[in-house]
C-alpha cells in the first residue's frame, strides 16, 4: 500500500505506510507546503518505520528553527512522541 494524503480543513490526513518506499514522497509533499501550521492525522496509518520516524522527526526539527508548528494528532501519536523524546535525550 502507498501514502495517500488529503486535506480537510488545513488538516492533512494520511492514508498508508509511512515507510522506506513513501518517504521521498511524504518529505518533499510537506517540504512544498508554505504554511505557519501544519497538522497531519495519522489515524489510518497501518504502519511507520524507523525512515518514516526520521523524517517526520526532521520535518518538526525544520518546523521549530523555522518558528512554524508541525504536528501529528490521531491513534499513535504518543508512541511517536515518547519515541522522539527519546531521541532527544539520548
Amino acid at each position: 500500500m502507498s501514502l495517500q494524503i488529503s486535506e480537510i480543513k488545513e488538516v492533512f490526513y494520511l492514508n498508508g505506510k509511512i515507510n522506506f518506499e513513501t518517504t521521498s514522497f511524504f518529505k518533499s509533499y510537506f517540504n512544498s507546503i508554505k504554511r505557519d501550521r501544519v497538522i497531519i492525522n495519522i489515524n489510518n496509518i497501518k504502519q511507520i518505520d524507523k525512515e518514516g520516524l526520521d523524517v517526520i522527526f526532521d520535518l518538526i526539527k525544520q518546523g521549530n528553527r523555522n518558528n512554524k508548528l508541525f504536528s501529528i494528532v490521531g491513534n499513535g501519536c504518543k508512541e511517536i512522541y515518547d519515541y522522539f523524546n527519546h531521541l532527544e535525550v539520548a
